[in-house]
C-alpha cells in the first residue's frame, strides 16, 4: 500500500504540553490533508527539533511548564525568523495573544479549536513559509555574480562585489509592482538605484523624483494628490498631483523618514488601497505607478520613537536595497577617483590630471560621511585648483583635515573621521591630542603643554599654524 505524499514537504511542529491536544490538532490537520507534523510536549526540546528537522511552521502554546510559549516566541523569531508561528492559547490569554502577534507571531488560534479556523491559519502559515524560501533562494541565487544587463548600471562605478551582488537584486526584482524601500546615508546613490529600477523595470510612464523632507500634511496630500476647482481657498483651477504624473512610471520619494504621521497614513493607503482621492473630491482615483521611496535615516530608531508607522514600515518592506556606505568599499576608490578626474576636467574645461599613486591609499583612512557626493566636491576641487600635471595632495589632506580636526567631545572615544579598523595618521593623532589638551585646559598653553608632556613652544606652534600666522 502507498504511503501518502507528506505535505507540506517541510515539517510542521506543534509545541503542547498536553499530549491529547497534540492528537487533536494532528488529526485535525491531517482531516485537512496536512499529513506532515511533528508532535512536542517538552518546550525544552523545541530549538532542536527545529535544527534537526527543518520545519516549515511552528504551533506554539503559550502556557507550558519549562519554558512558557511567552518565552520562546522572541527567541524562535529572532533564531528563525523565517519559520512562521502560530501561537495556540486559551479565552483568558487572548490580549497576551494580540501582543505576541504584535512580536513576531503570525497568527493565533484559541482554544477549543475552531476546524475551518486552524486549517485556514495552518495553511496561510505553509504559504508565508514557502514565499519566504523562495525570496531566500532568490535572493541567495542573484546576490553572487554580476548583473545579467551592466549597460543598466552604467551610472554607477563600482567594481565592488557586494555592489554587484546589489545589482543582482536590482535586477530581480525591477519587474515586482511592489513598493521599494532603499536605505543608506546620504550620499551613497540612492536616486540613482531608484532611476536604475524604472529603466530596468520598462516603466511606460515617468520617473517622478521628489524630497518629502519639510512636508506638512496638507502640502502632502496637495503635492501628490492634488485638487479639483474649489477644493479650498484661491483653488480656482485643477491641479494634476504627482501620483497622477508618474502614472505607468515610477515616484520616487525621498528623505521618508521625514514624512510626518499623518502623510504616512496617506501613503500606506495608496500602497494598499491604489487609490486615493484628490483634495475636494470623495471619489477615489487609482494609480498604478510604482511606488519607489529612500531615507538616510535609521528606521529602527523611527520606528522605536513612534516618528515612523509599523504598518507602513512593514508594507514598505516587500523590497529593501541597503546601499553600502563608501568606507564599506574602499576598494572602489581608484575606480570613482579616476570616473571624476575625467567627470571635472570635462565641466571645467581644464587638461585631466595625473592622480597620486598614493592618494587612494590615504583616502582609506578618512570615513567619508558624506560618501560618493563628498568624495566628488573633493575630486572638482582638486582639479580646478591644480596647475600642474600631477595632481595635488593638498587639496584632499586639507579636507580630511578639516574633519578630523573638529573638537571631540570631552570623553568621547570617537575619532573623528574614522570608524572601524581605520586610525588617524600619526600627524593626525597628534593634532587631535593637542586640540584635546587645549579643550581641558580652556585654552591655557602652559597647562596644556604639562597635560600631554610636550614644550610650551609645540603648543604654541600648533596654535599659530591653526590661525595661519606666520612661525618664526
Amino acid at each position: 500500500m502507498n504511503q501518502p505524499v507528506p505535505f507540506p514537504s517541510r515539517p510542521i511542529l506543534l509545541v503542547d504540553d498536553e499530549p491529547p491536544v497534540l492528537r487533536s490538532i494532528d488529526n485535525l490537520l491531517r482531516n485537512a490533508g496536512i499529513n506532515h507534523t511533528i508532535r512536542c510536549d517538552d518546550s525544552r526540546q523545541v530549538e532542536a527539533l527545529i535544527e534537526s528537522h527543518n520545519v516549515a511552521v511552528i504551533l506554539l502554546d503559550l502556557c507550558m511548564p519549562f519554558r512558557s510559549g511567552t518565552e520562546l516566541l522572541p527567541i524562535l523569531t529572532s533564531r528563525f525568523s523565517h519559520i512562521p508561528v502560530i501561537i495556540v492559547t486559551a479565552n483568558h490569554e487572548l490580549d497576551t495573544a494580540v501582543s505576541c502577534v504584535k512580536a513576531g507571531a503570525l497568527d493565533y488560534l484559541v482554544k477549543p479549536f475552531d476546524r475551518q479556523r486552524l486549517v485556514a491559519a495552518v495553511t496561510k502559515a505553509i504559504e508565508t513559509a514557502e514565499l519566504r524560501c523562495e525570496n531566500q533562494r532568490l535572493r541567495d541565487e542573484v546576490l553572487v555574480t554580476r548583473p545579467h544587463h551592466p549597460e543598466f548600471f552604467s551610472t554607477i562605478v563600482t567594481a565592488n562585489r557586494a555592489m554587484q551582488s546589489l545589482f543582482r537584486y536590482v535586477e530581480a526584482i525591477a519587474p515586482s509592482p511592489e513598493p521599494v524601500l532603499i536605505t543608506g546615508e546620504t550620499g551613497v546613490g540612492k536616486e540613482l538605484f531608484a532611476q536604475v529600477l524604472h529603466q530596468i523595470g520598462a516603466r511606460i510612464g515617468p520617473f517622478v523624483a521628489v524630497n518629502v523632507a519639510g512636508y506638512d500634511d496638507a502640502l502632502f496630500a496637495d503635492t501628490f494628490f492634488g485638487h479639483v476647482p474649489g477644493a479650498y481657498t484661491g483653488a480656482d483651477n485643477a491641479r494634476t498631483g504627482l501620483v497622477e504624473k508618474a502614472s505607468g512610471g515610477t515616484l520616487f520619494m525621498d528623505e521618508i523618514g521625514d514624512l510626518g504621521i499623518a502623510s504616512q497614513v496617506k501613503l500606506l493607503r495608496l500602497l494598499q488601497e491604489r487609490e486615493y482621492f484628490p483634495l475636494g473630491t470623495d471619489t477615489p482615483r487609482q494609480s498604478n505607478a510604482r511606488i519607489i521611496v529612500a531615507t538616510n535615516r535609521n528606521v529602527q530608531q523611527l520606528l522605536q520613537t513612534g516618528r515612523f508607522r509599523e504598518d507602513l514600515y512593514y508594507r514598505l518592506l516587500s523590497h529593501h536595497l541597503r546601499i553600502p556606505p563608501l568606507r564599506e568599499r574602499t576598494d572602489d576608490l581608484p575606480l570613482l577617483i579616476n570616473h571624476f578626474l575625467y567627470e571635472a576636467a570635462s565641466t571645467l574645461n581644464r587638461k585631466r590630471p595625473t592622480a597620486p599613486t598614493e592618494l587612494a591609499a590615504r583616502l582609506t583612512t578618512y570615513d567619508f560621511p558624506g560618501n560618493i557626493r563628498e568624495l566628488k566636491a573633493m575630486v572638482f576641487d582638486a582639479v580646478s585648483r591644480h596647475e600642474s600635471g600631477m595632481l595635488s595632495l593638498d587639496t584632499f589632506i586639507d579636507h580630511m583635515a578639516q574633519a578630523i580636526n573638529q573638537l571631540p567631545t570631552p570623553g568621547s572615544q570617537t575619532v573623528p573621521g574614522t570608524s572601524g579598523t581605520r586610525l588617524p595618521t600619526m600627524k593626525q593623532a597628534i593634532e587631535l591630542l593637542i586640540a584635546e589638551a587645549l579643550h581641558r585646559t580652556d585654552g591655557n598653553q602652559s597647562a596644556a603643554a604639562d597635560l600631554i608632556d610636550v614644550s610650551r613652544q609645540t603648543i604654541s606652534r600648533y596654535c599659530r599654524k591653526k590661525t595661519n600666522e606666520p612661525i618664526a
